[in-house]
This record gives C-alpha cells, structure tokens and sequence, in this order.
C-alpha cells in the first residue's frame, strides 16, 4: 500500500520517489540507494521504472524541466540493468 497517493504501487515505490528527489543532490542519491536496498531489487526496478516514468510524463507536460537531464540518465541506467 502506498499511502501517499492512496493505492497500490510496487515494492520500493517510495524509496524510488525519495531517490528520485535528491537526483540533483549528487551526495544523496547514492546514499539513496545504499539505504534502501529494495532499489537493487527486480521489484526494486519495477518501482524505479515506475517512478521514471512518471516523472518524465509530468516533464513532457512542462513540469518537473529542471529533473529532465538526470531522468533521462536514470532510464538509460535502468535499461542496462
């Protein structure tokens, strides 16, 4: 269950969404992702996909513009695991 949208999401959606946040703190994201090791899971990429891909629709709607360059390096990473 995820609480903050009120409904169901993958394994690892809110440590995705907090990785997704510090995407411009070069320092956190990798802590990030040391924290919460759901994120180097197969359900831990379901999230990450997830959470990508919504994100990047929310910039191809003019939101979120200044995440754009590091969603995009998050995707292709995400293709190549």
């Amino acid at each position: 269950m995820d609480w903050e949208v009120w409904g169901r999401a993958p394994e690892g959606f809110d440590a995705a969404t907090f990785y997704a946040c510090t995407l411009l703190q070069p320092d956190t994201a990798p802590r990030i992702r040391t924290t919460f090791p759901v994120l180097g899971s197969l359900a831990g990429l379901a999230a990450e996909a997830t959470v990508c891909a919504q994100l990047l629709q929310t910039v191809a709607r003019g939101g979120n513009l200044i995440l754009e360059d590091q969603l995009r390096t998050w995707v292709e990473e995400l293709r190549h695991r």
